[in-house]
């Protein structure tokens, strides 16, 4: 499981690297969540996981009220959810899904995105099978051992524990995000570092340099659409 971690950590690093456009992105997901529910995260699961997960890029909570607040107003901005699934370089996939105020828009530049960088989409189905979705919680200070009697106090059954450079990654159900993330609430964790429900391939592949270089342009200009809020890929970085 150490590689899917890494991919992870990877991910959060290039989105850190350009925080007006991740905390964009939040902006608008929180919206979205607090105007189909409750705007509050306490009473909002949906909210609360992506308050919880906002965190984790340390967007300012300036930004997160804010997003409450104008769904809380009655902002009458729609945004459709919509998920892309196609083939990247050699075969590797990819997953975008992506929120969207006009659909012809976001199908164009997703398209563009793919066949201009020797990808290509394809239909509903061609590649979700192929990952799990799946709850990652990870935090410092604590060993995998501790991790593990921390969930079996609070009956949780999970599907791994990872401890790697300092960290202990817990790999969970979606359904359970909330209660792991509790658990470690009740016994003084505060924050995380990461706390996501994210698609994980079953399995990865690699990619020769120059491929590798293609393919980081491809995810480059799909990270990049502002409709684009996540994107997920099997291809290991090394």
């Amino acid at each position: 499981m150490g590689r899917k971690w890494n991919n992870i950590k990877d991910k959060k690093a290039s989105k850190d690297s350009n925080t007006s456009k991740i905390y964009a992105k939040f902006g608008k997901e929180i919206y979205v969540a607090a105007k189909q529910g409750e705007p509050n995260p306490e009473s909002n699961q949906a909210l609360k996981f992506v308050v919880e997960r906002a965190k984790t890029y340390n967007v300012p909570r300036a930004i997160i009220d804010r997003a409450i607040e104008k769904a809380k107003g009655g902002s009458d901005e729609n945004y459709d959810e919509l998920r892309y699934e196609g083939f990247g370089p050699n075969g590797s996939m990819v997953i975008v899904d992506a929120l969207t105020n006009n659909v012809n828009r976001t199908a164009s530049e997703v398209r563009a995105a793919f066949n201009k960088n020797g990808g290509s989409l394809g239909v509903s189905g061609s590649v979700n099978y192929m990952f799990d979705q799946t709850a990652v919680i990870g935090m410092e200070g604590k060993t995998a051992e501790e991790a593990l009697e921390i969930l079996m106090n609070a009956d949780l059954d999970v599907r791994d524990i990872l401890e790697e450079d300092d960290s202990v990654i817990i790999y969970a159900e979606p359904d359970q995000f909330a209660a792991v993330q509790d658990a470690f609430k009740q016994e003084g964790i505060t924050e995380f570092t990461v706390a996501e429900i994210t698609m994980l391939p079953q399995t990865f592949i690699t990619l020769s340099d120059d491929v590798q270089a293609q393919f980081d342009k491809m995810m480059d200009v799909l990270e990049d659409l502002e409709d684009v809020q996540q994107v997920y890929h099997n291809v290991e970085f090394e």
